[in-house]
């Protein structure tokens, strides 16, 4: 066996040619992913924005595709392209004199290249419930040794005066596992990092960090980056041009107690009980085709398990996993237990500057319930459009969103589509619908000048009453509705540093104790305003 995975190694090493490190810009620096998402609308570049994060060699590379058709792009647009060059010149301009970024720290030599740099940020909200603040401070890093091997590390310490993204709320917010500190507001940090080994064609790591998965511009159906990030390992590949394989396998914070294996101790310093939590686990897979240019098809799969240890099952990448149905001792007893999910996702890029794009994400799907008006599938879809550019420097996109019931639910709890019991897709949850449009306006390099509104509404959850999953309706009645309407204003002054402003008109009705942050009940009329460096 060793002498097999030696000659495996050799191959990688053989293979390349070119330096091929990963790591990964995570979805937060939105900046250079809403600028690559222009260059592939305008068929500048093509990219897989089905599945995020993107690596920083990726981001570099199709930042030189752009540099080569120069005469395709607007005033605006070249001097973003210089903006962003400032610092993924790194990965194309190693060792070599180009105009750079503000570093920290940024060493570079022919083995090995480090760069370090500070996390802060601040945000102050002001509306009819008072004042609050979200502050952060920590670090980040990332490095590359030799031409193969990837480092990075990003530690985020946060601080909320109020808390707005409690699992049960309906809200985009990134959540923590927040603790109580004696001062008041919540205390929460994110870890995120890993090592990667690369070759020309693939690579795979061990990670922790967040995957989004799914077309989107309000908010992505399949995996979101809303959950606190989860170890993983992950690999992708890309043998050919009009093919791409993604896939990890990730463990999950389930929060069910393993009575099992929860025990009671006394000691000199307490009598207690020691609670042990059931493992849960995630491993999900997706294979993009691009049967035409510019036009990119994509279906997968995930698993979420739980058992006393890993199944070797789940970590074969290419299998469809809801088949493995015979991994049990017995008809009616299972070392494992699981919940599985289908998922298709469409990105045509045909027309010059237009972006349409559709996911399907399907807990379950019996083609009879299609014949049956008493029954549905428990399926959820995205669907929406972007015009960019068709004025110059003008974006306007519409996106709607609907999950049946059922759709991330789970009649075990261990299984449900959550970690830490954040949902793992899209805000909303399954029983609700959302309408979203905005128009934005980049006049200068890295900023932004957009008008959204989005109107959601969520149904009670049934799963809650132990009720009949096809025989319930969509939304037989509205819990919760929300209307916003937000004017809002971003600049990244330096690379990495953003300065933005907003101003909301929201309406939030229904079981607002349950899905609402308290700072948000009601009719208000919010002002954001909020300085970050890093990510």
């Amino acid at each position: 066996m060793r002498y097999f995975f030696l000659t495996i190694l050799i191959f990688f090493l053989y293979d390349t040619v070119a330096k091929n490190q990963q790591v990964y810009q995570h979805v937060s620096n939105y900046g250079i992913y809403q600028f690559l998402d222009e260059l592939a609308n305008a068929g500048i570049i093509e990219i897989n924005s089905s599945v995020k994060p993107y690596s920083r060699i990726l981001i570099a590379n199709k930042l030189r595709e752009a540099q080569n058709q120069l005469d395709k792009l607007n005033k605006r647009q070249k001097h973003e392209l210089a903006f962003y060059l400032r610092d993924y010149n790194k990965e194309l301009l190693a060792g070599q004199d180009f105009k750079k970024r503000i570093d920290l720290l940024y060493y570079n030599d022919s083995l090995f290249t480090l760069s370090v740099n500070p996390i802060l940020g601040v945000r102050y909200f002001h509306n009819q419930h008072g004042s609050m603040y979200h502050r952060w401070n920590g670090a980040e890093a990332f490095a590359y040794v030799g031409s193969h091997v990837g480092i990075y590390a990003s530690l985020r310490d946060n601080h909320e005066s109020r808390i707005i993204a409690s699992p049960d709320f309906l809200t985009r917010e990134t959540g923590g596992a927040y603790k109580y500190p004696r001062g008041g507001g919540v205390d929460f940090s994110e870890m995120r990092g890993g090592i990667t080994f690369s070759w020309k064609w693939g690579n795979v790591g061990l990670v922790k960090d967040h995957n989004v998965w799914g077309d989107y511009y309000a908010d992505p159906s399949i995996l979101s980056a809303r959950a606190p990030s989860y170890a993983q390992i992950k690999l992708n590949l890309q043998p050919v041009d009009w093919f791409e394989f993604n896939y990890f396998h990730g463990w999950l914070v389930s929060g069910v107690i393993d009575s099992t294996r929860s025990y009671q101790y006394t000691n000199g310093y307490a009598s207690d009980i020691r609670l042990v939590f059931a493992n849960k686990y995630l491993a999900a897979n997706m294979f993009s085709f691009k049967p035409f240019n510019r036009t990119l098809f994509s279906v997968g799969n995930a698993v979420i398990y739980s058992g006393p240890n890993v199944n070797p099952v789940y970590l074969i990448p290419f299998l469809y996993f809801g088949a493995d149905k015979q991994n049990k001792n017995n008809a009616n007893n299972e070392d494992f237990v699981r919940n599985s999910w289908l998922f298709f996702n469409v990105s045509i890029r045909n027309i010059k500057n237009i972006h349409l794009y559709a996911s399907l994400f399907a807990d379950e799907i019996k083609l009879s319930r299609f014949f049956k008006k008493a029954e549905h599938n428990p399926i959820g879809y995205k669907y929406g459009i972007q015009f960019s550019n068709v004025m110059p420097n003008t974006f306007l996109t519409l996106e709607f969103t609907r999950y049946n019931p059922f759709v991330y639910q789970s009649k075990t709890p261990v299984t449900t589509y959550q970690t830490n019991a954040y949902l793992l897709g899209d805000y909303l949850g399954d029983n609700s619908q959302e309408f979203y449009v905005s128009l934005g306006f980049r006049f200068f390099r890295a900023s932004e000048i957009k008008l959204a509104y989005r109107h959601a509404k969520h149904g009670p959850l049934y799963n809650e009453t132990g009720t009949i999953e096809s025989d319930m309706p969509f939304m037989e009645n509205v819990a919760w509705e929300n209307n916003e309407l937000t004017l809002s204003a971003n600049w990244q002054i330096i690379n990495d540093a953003y300065l933005y402003l907003s101003y909301m008109i929201r309406n939030s009705s229904g079981d607002e104790k349950k899905y609402t942050a308290p700072y948000y009940y009601g009719k208000t009329n919010t002002v954001e305003v909020g300085l970050n460096y890093g990510f």
